[in-house]
């Protein structure tokens, strides 16, 4: 098998004094989407803030592309082709979508796909009809949709995902699904942090969930759907 896109091991986060992650281990292989699942406060966010290197107290191993990262700051990580698209979006309120989109160009690297406003145009058209509308006059669905393509046009190898389909509308939640799946289409390696178990169905491959801060189970999403044990465990609420 070749080697993952990402590997962590023994990863234990910290905010102040509290102790949130205890020794998460997860892979990403190329071209895969991982979801990582678990109710509210689990841990998943708190897991792809360190892995990006947004904790400053964190221990353990997390390895892109072969190389440690786990010692790098957010800025060296991305530009290696790590990107992450937060929870909160984030995008900036006064500049128009074209300009949101430009503060995340990077250069193309070999072997990640490649993007540009055009393309992203076509795999989200509500923005292709709107690029110059201020970032701040936007729904909550249409700022998702930014944010995410804020991301790819750094042409990243993996992106983490943070709860996408959270808090938009049913029909932004299926665009969201059909982008991941055109997103693998494309070869992009994924890392999606969620709770809803039939969105975490429809677009991926395997998945790992949280409870406390300790992964309670790996498999494939198939065998996560049929294990009612688990699903009772961790993910009903």
């Amino acid at each position: 098998m070749s080697e993952p896109m990402l590997k962590v091991s023994g990863l234990n986060a910290f905010y102040g004094r509290a102790h949130i992650l205890f020794d998460v281990g997860l892979e990403v292989g190329r071209g895969e989407v991982v979801a990582l699942m678990g109710r509210n406060g689990a841990g998943k966010s708190t897991t792809m803030k360190a892995v990006m290197g947004l904790l400053p107290r964190r221990q353990g191993e997390v390895n892109f592309r072969g190389q440690n990262i786990a010692a790098l700051p957010p800025y060296r990580i991305a530009r290696m082709g790590m990107g992450f698209v937060p929870e909160d979006r984030r995008v900036f309120a006064d500049l128009t979508v074209m300009e949101n989109l430009d503060t995340g160009r990077q250069p193309p690297r070999e072997g990640a796909p490649q993007w540009t406003p055009e393309k992203l145009f076509r795999l989200f058209p509500n923005l292709g009809e709107m690029p110059q509308r201020p970032g701040g006059q936007m729904s909550g669905g249409e700022q998702q949709m930014l944010t995410v393509s804020r991301t790819l046009m750094g042409n990243p190898y993996l992106v983490l995902l943070d709860e996408p389909s959270e808090g938009v509308a049913p029909v932004i939640v299926e665009q969201m699904a059909n982008m991941i799946l055109e997103l693998k289409r494309e070869g992009l390696s994924i890392l999606l942090s969620e709770q809803n178990l039939h969105f975490a169905e429809l677009v991926s491959d395997r998945a790992y969930v949280l409870e406390k801060g300790q992964i309670r189970f790996s498999g494939t999403i198939g065998e996560l759907a049929q294990n009612e044990t688990v699903r009772r465990a961790y993910l009903s609420v």
